[in-house]
């Protein structure tokens, strides 16, 4: 995934055990041949709404998939408490804006849903990414998602454990740590209605 906002080198843990996209390999630049690009969502939800939330999204999210594709919708179990996070497909920018006029013209998302669920939630952040073919590494570098999945926690560990003693990674990490400004983990749960596991 690649997105166009500078500066964040990001390393985010999906835990789940889906394989859709464990093949993916990301580029710094959108070099993709269409328009299709991901809308990632990261909402920061009211400590005390939190439950309600989720209880709510899970009762109502069939109104907002009407619209346009979820891709999968996760729970921040660390790296960001009380977060949500989730990506939305579009095939264009006139497709999206086409979605969100639907979406504001749509009364029981707005009645049912939209209206409910503002008001337990402290801020929403949303990028835009672009999903493509791994070619080469490229400076500078702006900001790259790197998405893993993992049967659980503990294999992730265990993952992250044996690569440390891998001479192969530890090579690539320490050829790569000068291009890094940043980096940030998020181990996430799949939600029940989430169409990626």
């Amino acid at each position: 995934w690649t997105n166009l906002r500078p500066r964040l080198t990001s390393d985010l843990d999906f835990e789940t055990s889906s394989p859709q996209l464990s093949d993916l390999i990301v580029s710094t630049r959108p070099q993709q041949d269409d328009q299709t690009f991901y809308e990632f969502r990261t909402y920061n939800i009211r400590p005390d709404q939190t439950a309600a939330f989720l209880k709510l999204t899970n009762e109502k999210i069939h109104l907002r998939t009407a619209h346009s594709q979820l891709i999968g919708y996760w729970n921040v179990e660390f790296g960001g408490l009380n977060q949500v996070f989730h990506i939305w497909k579009y095939d264009s920018y006139s497709q999206r804006a086409a979605v969100r006029a639907a979406l504001a013209q749509d009364p029981c998302w707005i009645s049912e849903y939209i209206s409910k669920a503002i008001p337990m939630l402290n801020s929403q952040d949303n990028e835009v990414n672009y999903m493509v073919p791994w070619t080469q590494l490229q400076s500078p570098l702006q900001e790259v998602h790197v998405l893993w999945w993992f049967q659980d926690a503990d294999h992730r560990a265990e993952l992250r454990r044996l690569s440390h003693s891998d001479a192969r990674v530890v090579a690539a990490v320490r050829n790569s740590f000068g291009h890094l400004d940043s980096q940030r983990n998020i181990l996430m749960f799949p939600c029940p209605f989430s169409p990626m596991k």
